[in-house]
């Protein structure tokens, strides 16, 4: 750190934002989760941690939320490419299965039994990551999960499950991910917060910006007595266009989350403009600066932030630009929390 200067261009020693850290001196470490195994429209948010390595360089590390930003110490653990590789071998054979199903087919035999050992696959991912993150809890870090698809993170909530008797989880996304088994994928991209849910650490699910959903997870919502509050994307706007501020908004949303909160931040939240190659896009979202600041008044509530992850960068380079910039502003607001 003694020769390092945040104000020089970034060099690719490895780590993101060519930060000097190593991983036994940081207090964020980060599990890059190369998967989009169960993608069900577009596949290449496997190669996100990659990319945002690399763009993470183009980042200035200046923060107007936090001062002295650099002086995080950030790690991301290795990218094994060879993993990557096996996981597209699987996800090849998950896309066969999907093309089926969209053309009205029904499985044979050899197929289901394809369906289980893909499901088998991915939950040996999801231990991996609960594993990973289990040791650097206990080493007193913070983690969070850098995809990938939305099924990345469910190791690290499964991890945090067993540090916590009580959280709840802000999901910033398109997509409610309630989905039970989607397409036959126990561990689908879009049965995220559904899986969370079965951990009775979680006492809440705060979803922000939904606006494409089906009447099954309406209906899930509804009935869940109060456990996931919901602020569809379209409530918003209108409140908008009608006069209601997005601070005011965002005091109501922080309202519904406990003190111990894991966000999960799936970039599909955005405006598509930010993210033209995420992995399931939808017309509407928020601008950047938007979850910035809702993320922000989150820290300044003194809420305490126990985890995140960022999920769906598409594979290129402007989505990876953003991507990098996001989970910037992400570890540091987890730090800021923590401090």
């Amino acid at each position: 750190m003694k020769n390092f200067n945040p104000n020089d261009v970034g060099v690719a020693n490895g780590n993101l934002f060519g930060l000097p850290y190593t991983e036994e001196e940081s207090n964020i470490i980060i599990i890059p989760v190369c998967s989009d195994i169960t993608a069900s429209f577009g596949k290449g948010t496997a190669k996100a941690p990659s990319l945002i390595l690399e763009a993470s360089l183009q980042v200035d590390l200046f923060d107007n939320y936090h001062d002295n930003a650099w002086e995080n110490k950030i790690f991301m653990l290795p990218i094994y490419k060879k993993d990557r590789k096996k996981h597209q071998k699987i996800g090849k054979l998950a896309s066969d299965l999907i093309g089926k199903l969209g053309n009205g087919l029904a499985f044979t035999s050899q197929d289901e039994e394809v369906l289980k050992s893909i499901n088998t696959y991915c939950d040996e991912i999801n231990k991996s990551v609960k594993e990973t993150a289990l040791n650097k809890l206990n080493e007193g870090k913070l983690v969070s999960v850098l995809g990938g698809d939305h099924n990345s993170p469910l190791g690290l909530i499964q991890a945090l499950a067993e540090k916590h008797t009580n959280f709840g989880i802000l999901q910033i996304d398109a997509h409610a991910d309630l989905r039970i088994a989607f397409e036959g994928f126990e561990f689908s991209h879009a049965s995220i917060a559904y899986n969370a849910l079965k951990l009775k650490q979680i006492s809440k699910l705060v979803q922000v910006g939904i606006r494409d959903i089906c009447q099954e997870e309406i209906d899930y919502i509804s009935n869940s007595k109060g456990k996931i509050k919901t602020f569809f994307d379209w409530d918003i706007k209108q409140q908008q266009f009608e006069g209601k501020t997005w601070a005011t908004i965002c005091d109501e949303i922080i309202a519904e989350l406990p003190e111990n909160i894991y966000i999960t931040y799936d970039i599909d939240a955005l405006d598509p403009k930010l993210c033209p190659n995420t992995g399931t896009p939808v017309p509407g979202g928020f601008e950047y600066d938007q979850v910035n600041y809702l993320i922000n008044k989150i820290t300044e509530s003194k809420k305490k932030i126990i985890g995140f992850d960022l999920n769906e960068v598409g594979n290129n380079e402007w989505d990876a630009n953003v991507g990098a910039r996001i989970l910037f502003k992400l570890c540091n607001f987890m730090q800021k929390s923590n401090s």
